[in-house]
Order: C-alpha cells, then sequence, then structure tokens
C-alpha cells in the first residue's frame, strides 16, 4: 500500500527520483497513465495488469466506458526505474499535469499520484474543508 506525501523535483530531463517507501513495489517496472483531476497515476505492473482486466470487462456498448479506456489507455507508458532510482516522466504526461520542477509525490493505496506541488496544494486546501464536514457515510463501512 502506498501511503503519505513527498516533495521531489522533477529534473531537466523530466525524471523524478522515486521516494524511498515506493522503490521496492516499483522496481520491477511501472506504468504512467493520466489520472482524474490533471496528475499522474503510478501503478505498479502487476496493479495495472489487474485494472486492465477490469477495464476490458466494461461492455463495448458503454460509450462511457469506451471514452474512459481511450483516455486512461491511451496515455499510458510502462517504464523502468533506473539505478538511481529515477523514472522518466514523458512530456506528453508532464504537459498534462501541468508538470514543473517542484512536485508532490503522494501514495493513494494502490497507486502512488503525481501531482504539480502548487496545484497540490490548491487541491488538497479545498478538499480538506470538505473532508473534515463530512457527515455522513462517504465510503461504505468505513464510518
Amino acid at each position: 500500500m502506498f501511503l503519505g506525501t513527498y516533495e521531489p523535483k522533477l529534473d531537466e530531463k523530466g525524471r523524478v527520483i522515486l521516494p524511498a517507501k515506493f522503490r521496492e513495489e516499483l522496481s520491477n517496472g511501472l506504468v504512467l497513465t493520466r489520472g482524474q483531476e490533471r496528475c499522474i497515476y503510478v501503478f505498479s505492473v502487476r496493479e495495472f495488469e489487474s485494472m486492465s482486466d477490469k477495464i476490458r470487462q466494461a461492455p463495448v456498448t458503454s460509450k462511457q466506458a469506451r471514452d474512459y479506456m481511450r483516455v486512461f489507455l491511451s496515455g499510458a507508458s510502462a517504464e523502468t526505474p533506473d539505478k538511481q532510482h529515477r523514472v522518466t516522466i514523458p512530456a506528453t504526461l508532464r504537459g498534462y499535469a501541468g508538470l514543473d520542477r517542484d512536485l508532490a509525490v503522494i501514495g493513494a493505496g494502490s497507486r502512488v499520484e503525481i501531482w504539480d506541488a502548487t496545484a497540490w496544494q490548491i487541491y488538497l486546501a479545498e478538499q480538506e474543508a470538505a473532508f473534515a464536514e463530512t457527515a455522513e457515510e462517504v465510503i461504505p463501512g468505513l464510518f
């Protein structure tokens, strides 16, 4: 499970050093793709294969499923970290997420998310109030 928030820098070649706590799970390869809210999702190869299996089960007759599949899979890029634990983020994904030098890399359970640091701070500020005020059961069985 991926947890926590880290603040690495994007280097001049578009690479990011993976946080130490994420390295073991991602060392044999990972898949980067477009995430929701203009971030980049990072999956271990195993988790991405599981997601792909679920996506393939969606009915081809559903326009919403086809649209999601196209956006999600067309932006996917398989990468392998180098010996310094760096991963290259393709230019198209950097542009999609508006990445600058300062990043926020967050653990989101089964995936990692890469955000532009400013975009993450804005998102978090907007969501923290709603999070604190949640009085109903958003996730069934949690509270």
